[in-house]
């Protein structure tokens, strides 16, 4: 067991658990403080909104730190904002709650990652990347789905003093026994900044984006799809979401594999299947056990791209990696946000929610256009050197 991996998957678990379970829990938070899905829905966009505009600042807040401290000090951001959450009296608290827990999300997975690559040999960091996150995929296999059950039993705001309660262990856990040194690179936060201006760093970043607003189109309204389209009660909900948790745990663990292997022609594959899985998904979303088959293999699909996302972003940013993971935290949760966004677009014009996979087939097309660029890109920078 590699207990540093270990530690950093636990705090994964936490945070992937609160980022997530607000999706299955939408219908009861609405009618608790008395809002439409649409707004309540927008609950998840200022989540992934808060770690869109806390990537950059928090990036330069603990650019100094040491990697430890920091990664504790981000933990404790964490538990602050669960615990707001489980008493948040209104609509307009609890928004402020999630943003204020969102701050510490992209530093997390962006200094965890980039420790995660350095505790293991070079041809194994995509593989440690997707260790890691195996703690955010764990939470949708049981965070999630238990997490919802127990909303749905004891009250929304229950699922998010449990959360609290994890956040607790996994700070414990990464100060025992996290290494008291961890490598640091040198140089000045401002300087990092201008080699993230680079084209492929950009794309990379895209990339990431746009994968987001694939899965979270659809996501951040499964609830709804599995209730008024494909029938299922809301305990059977929880299984079907533990199906998509067991499906994103697959996935990513065998898109780091993938990724150490052919990272480019990997991440091209993978944008074109979840293209199909989409398109399959507007249609058997009408029947349950195709819409168990297709949910688990989505899962697998969407969270494949994962961890060749995050070690693309530090292939090409190679300058400032503490900087570019975290930047693409925050680019997969502006893509998060945007989904949820369009998603009740869609929903406010009063198109059927069946068209909502349609429309997360389309970005995923996009997806595959910014990945095929930056490998023509590559292509072209190696015959020039």
């Amino acid at each position: 067991m590699n207990w540093p991996l270990f530690a950093l998957a636990v705090a994964a678990f936490g945070i992937g658990t609160t980022e997530f379970v607000i999706m299955g829990l939408l219908p009861d938070v609405a009618r608790d403080l008395g809002v439409s899905a649409p707004a309540a829905g927008m609950l998840v966009s200022g989540y992934a909104l808060g770690v869109a505009a806390g990537a950059p600042i928090l990036a330069i807040v603990t650019a100094k730190w040491p990697r430890k401290q920091a990664l504790v000090g981000l933990m404790s951001l964490f538990i602050l904002g669960n615990i707001l959450c489980a008493v948040a009296p209104t609509y307009g608290f609890l928004m402020v709650a999630r943003v204020v827990t969102a701050f510490c999300h992209a530093a997390f997975f962006g200094i965890g990652s980039v420790v995660a690559a350095e505790l293991v040999a070079p041809d194994k960091r995509a593989q440690a990347v997707a260790l890691m996150f195996t703690g955010l995929t764990v939470a949708n296999i049981l965070g999630v789905p238990l997490g919802t059950a127990f909303g749905h039993a004891a009250g929304w705001r229950s699922t998010f003093g449990v959360v609290t309660g994890i956040g607790v262990v996994a700070a414990i856990m990464l100060w025992s026994m996290l290494p008291r040194k961890i490598p640091m690179q040198g140089g000045n936060i401002f300087q990092e900044f201008r080699s993230i201006i680079d084209t492929r760093v950009q794309l990379s970043l895209l990339t990431s984006t746009l994968a987001s607003i694939s899965m979270f189109t659809v996501i951040t309204y499964i609830a709804y799809i599995l209730l008024d389209v494909t029938g299922f009660s809301a305990k059977e909900e929880s299984w079907v979401l533990l199906l998509f948790g067991a499906g994103i745990t697959v996935g990513g663990l065998v898109g780091g594999k993938l990724a150490d292997w052919k990272l480019m022609p990997v991440l091209c594959t993978v944008f074109i299947c979840i293209a199909i899985v989409l398109g399959l998904f507007s249609f058997t979303s009408h029947y349950k056990w195709p819409t168990l088959a297709t949910m688990f293999a989505w899962g697998a699909f969407a969270f494949a791209v994962v961890p060749g996302a995050q070690i693309r972003v530090l292939d090409t940013a190679r300058g400032a990696p503490n900087l570019a993971s975290t930047l693409n935290q925050g680019a997969f949760n502006l893509g998060n946000a945007t989904g949820a966004w369009l998603g009740g677009v869609a929903i406010s014009a009063g198109l059927p929610l069946t068209d909502l996979p349609l429309i997360g087939a389309a970005v995923a097309l996009l997806g595959l256009a910014t990945v095929a660029l930056s490998a023509s890109l590559d292509r072209r920078a190696q015959v020039a050197a």
